[in-house]
């Protein structure tokens, strides 16, 4: 079993440049996620449960659609960029694979507009919101496929400064909208708009320094096309159903809540999920940085590396992901009133629910770039088929009316699954992966048990000591503040005694100490 050799190897050329841009993702995502929070607890007040529950339902159901016409394609273009990053005929393939999937999504929203089945599919909707999710999800998946090409070229800094520089940008414009009264439905989505062109252009200008939009231009020619196709072929066609599994049943999730729990419920889920979203983005930021590694040592034959990078990374960032959902779940009543205020009180259980879900996202997504970096597709899409087949019978029991044999739980029904699912899901590809790098599965499986376990009850002394001991209940800012210092110190006293809670060892803890207090580079 490979050794864990200290964040003293951290010191290592590669590795640096990999912490150099991580920290610049990571600090961008601190950025976003101060600058979410103000947005948040904006936009749910300023649309009200309704119209947030609409954008929510309509944009998920989008992003489903052009997740399934995806079918892992910018997976594998990521990946083989990451490989051959001269390769700029491979860009220009891809894009004009985008190009056709970006307008097959919109003639379908209107062919469909045509027929019956858009009131079904649909449900309460207006066709000029549906048109506008519907390009709101294809401009999200072309922003994030720019953006991922500025990753594999190593270009992460930069373009992490152009989105500090929009988020900034985008809570000037969403505060001026809120105080002159202009938030409503539409000049959201045009909202949304202005902000993916322009964060779109920043980001095409900064990938001229490594290839010129030129060299885009379509100039392949027939023999290297079919190449490409048979590339991304054997790459992509084992996750077609599971792409297309995925479609069906976030689709039948979303559209059973719609007709028994309404848009309030879709409201009350879409909070719960901005709240999740919080928790990840911390961790978010390494996974398309780690596939890039994995990618790359795995091309050059080098499990050992792979074991190091898996064995080194995913614990820590399974830690911090698990430390802000499980104080987030603790304090989910203080954290709903600031995010939505009282007109989503009953979102609190759905919130609870939800704050789990990205300790067990950040380790499916770093997990999950093993599969794809060492080209096990087929493997990747039998687990998740698996699961989230598996799922459907379970959401119609949680969210069904009682008359119907269900127990009508409605959002917090449907983020149990989800959060449930998604344990058993990622614990099945650990399995997996521990195989392959030639790893110890228990030693991971107990982490994540020790480890969140240790911090919801520290979450929850935090929180009692503060609210019971102190008194400050009915003060929610102050206690929510107080309890998370509290939190944090406990926390940090856990963490020296016992650095095995967050991954690391007592090299590692001694380092970090030496290199706060002292103030020496790593």
């Amino acid at each position: 079993m490979p050794q864990n050799t200290g964040w003293e190897n951290l010191k290592l050329a590669d590795e640096s440049f990999l912490i150099k841009r991580f920290s610049y993702k990571l600090f961008t995502n601190i950025v976003s996620l101060a600058i979410n929070l103000i947005t948040f607890s904006i936009i749910p007040r300023g649309l009200g449960p309704k119209a947030f529950g609409d954008f929510n339902f309509l944009t998920g159901f989008f992003t489903q659609v052009v997740n399934f016409f995806d079918m892992g394609t910018s997976i594998c273009f990521y990946t083989k960029l990451s490989q051959r990053q001269k390769d700029s005929g491979l860009v220009s393939f891809y894009f004009r694979f985008v190009l056709t999937v970006f307008s097959l999504t919109l003639a379908l929203v209107y062919l469909t507009h045509l027929t019956p089945a858009s009131a079904k599919i649909w449900p309460d909707q207006k066709f000029i919101f549906i048109f506008l999710a519907s390009l709101w999800a294809a401009l999200s998946w072309v922003l994030q496929i720019i953006n991922q090409m500025n990753d594999a070229h190593g270009l992460t800094v930069t373009s992490e400064k152009a989105r500090i520089i929009q988020k900034f940008l985008g809570l000037g414009i969403i505060c001026l909208m809120y105080v002159f009264g202009q938030i409503n439905l539409f000049n959201f989505f045009c909202y949304h708009y202005f902000l993916f062109f322009l964060l779109g252009g920043c980001l095409i200008w900064i990938s001229q320094q490594k290839v010129s939009p030129l060299k885009y231009i379509p100039h392949s020619s027939l023999n290297s096309t079919k190449e490409y196709l048979k590339e991304f072929y054997h790459f992509s066609h084992p996750l077609f159903f599971y792409t297309l599994a995925g479609l069906v049943t976030a689709l039948f999730d979303r559209w059973l809540l719609q007709v028994y729990g309404g848009s309030i419920q879709q409201g009350f889920l879409g909070l719960s999920n901005q709240v999740g979203a919080f928790c990840f983005l911390f961790t978010s930021a390494m996974t398309p940085l780690l596939t890039r590694e994995f990618s790359i040592s795995f091309a050059n034959k080098n499990l050992a590396e792979m074991a190091h990078l898996f064995q080194r990374y995913i614990p820590v960032f399974y830690f911090i992901a698990a430390f802000f959902s499980c104080f987030i779940s603790v304090q989910a009543g203080k954290v709903t009133y600031f995010v939505g205020g009282t007109g989503y009180q009953n979102a609190v259980i759905p919130v609870a629910i939800m704050a789990f879900y990205p300790i067990h996202q950040t380790y499916g997504q770093l997990s999950g770039s093993v599969f794809y970096a060492s080209g096990q597709t087929k493997l990747y899409r039998n687990i998740g088929t698996v699961f989230m087949l598996a799922g459907i019978p379970v959401t119609y029991f949680l969210i069904a009316p009682a008359q119907k044999m269900g127990l009508n739980a409605g959002a917090a029904g449907l983020a149990l699954k989800m959060v449930l699912l998604q344990f058993f899901a990622v614990n099945v590809q650990l399995y997996f992966n521990t195989r392959l790098l030639k790893i110890s599965l228990g030693h991971f499986f107990k982490h994540q048990l020790f480890s969140a376990g240790c911090l919801i009850i520290l979450a929850l002394a935090a929180t009692m000591a503060v609210d019971r001991g102190l008194g400050l209940k009915e003060h929610v800012i102050l206690s929510f503040l107080l309890s998370g210092f509290f939190y944090f110190v406990a926390v940090a006293a856990v963490i020296y005694f016992f650095p095995y809670i967050a991954g690391f060892n007592r090299q590692d803890v001694l380092y970090i100490l030496k290199y706060l207090f002292r103030k020496e580079e790593l």
